[in-house]
């Protein structure tokens, strides 16, 4: 059967759009959401937590829309909140003076995952305008962490989906290309770590990786249905030693190429990057080697 187009790892078909255009044809007055429903239970589509594709399938659905293939009823709504790019988030405003202590003085730190909480918005904020990296909202499965002393907001964690392709990462684990698209989903990339710079605790970073390493998998285990097995991150060694990463048990596993996930040629075009990776399991190449 001819393959259209592949769309996150699954092929499209001629036989796949005949019935996305019975289906719309049969239910001219369901809403798209409606639609990407109806296809995720057509099509057995689902998370590991037995959740809908959702997502995924709006997302493949208004492709083949724009493509001509299928033609999509008109949207029923539109955000009247005011634009804003993936990249920004609006300021917030904390307490910015000087915080130095010792970390027994300030103990028990209360670490909260605020994803769709009331403080999102004050974690994406902190990282937005304290962050070299700035903010940038994740796409995919990801978790954000505030963690709090004193009363006072202190650190910020944002936690998410691995990129497809790390060499360093990808030779230590030693998998499989066949075994890495299966098993990605049980790695989990630290995207961003913030101690805010008001702050200055010795140990302070390196305890809160430490809680990490418990509270993640946890985390990710209740909302997305299966476990992870393992943790990495990127550090600009031209900016970071990774010390607090080191103190905490994480591992060199090298450098990137500085070629970023697609790039066209092989020269350099962004820096180059040190991956640290952390094991939450002792037989956890076995486990992500294995086939799917």
């Amino acid at each position: 059967m001819d393959t259209l187009l592949t769309y996150r790892g699954r092929p499209i078909t001629s036989a796949d759009l005949a019935f996305l255009r019975a289906l719309l044809a049969a239910e001219p007055r369901l809403s798209r959401r409606a639609v990407s429903f109806a296809v995720c239970a057509a099509w057995q589509w689902r998370q590991p937590n037995g959740q809908p594709c959702d997502a995924l399938c709006r997302g493949l659905l208004l492709r083949l829309h724009r493509a001509g293939h299928v033609v999509l009823p008109p949207p029923r709504w539109r955000s009247t909140k005011p634009w804003r790019p993936r990249t920004s988030a609006p300021p917030v405003r904390v307490d910015t003076s000087p915080l130095a202590a010792a970390l027994r003085d300030l103990r028990p730190l209360e670490i909260r995952q605020v994803r769709r909480s009331a403080d999102e918005g004050l974690c994406n904020g902190l990282l937005a305008q304290y962050h070299y990296l700035g903010y940038q909202q994740p796409v995919g499965a990801h978790l954000k962490y505030l963690v709090w002393a004193a009363g006072r907001p202190v650190a910020c964690l944002a936690w998410g989906s691995p990129p497809r392709h790390l060499g360093p990462r990808d030779r230590f684990i030693g998998w499989s290309a066949a075994a890495r698209r299966g098993n990605l989903r049980f790695v989990a990339y630290n995207s961003r770590f913030l101690i805010l710079p008001w702050v200055a605790v010795p140990h302070l970073a390196s305890h809160v990786l430490g809680r990490m390493a418990t509270l993640v998998p946890a985390e990710w285990q209740r909302l997305y249905g299966h476990p992870i097995y393992f943790l990495e991150t990127f550090i600009d060694p031209a900016r970071f030693r990774g010390t607090c990463y080191r103190a905490a048990n994480w591992r060199v596993l090298g450098r990137t190429t500085g070629r970023g996930h697609n790039a066209p040629t092989m020269r350099p075009t962004r820096p180059v990057k040190e991956v640290l990776g952390y094991a939450l399991v002792p037989d956890f190449r076995a486990r992500l080697t294995r086939p799917t």
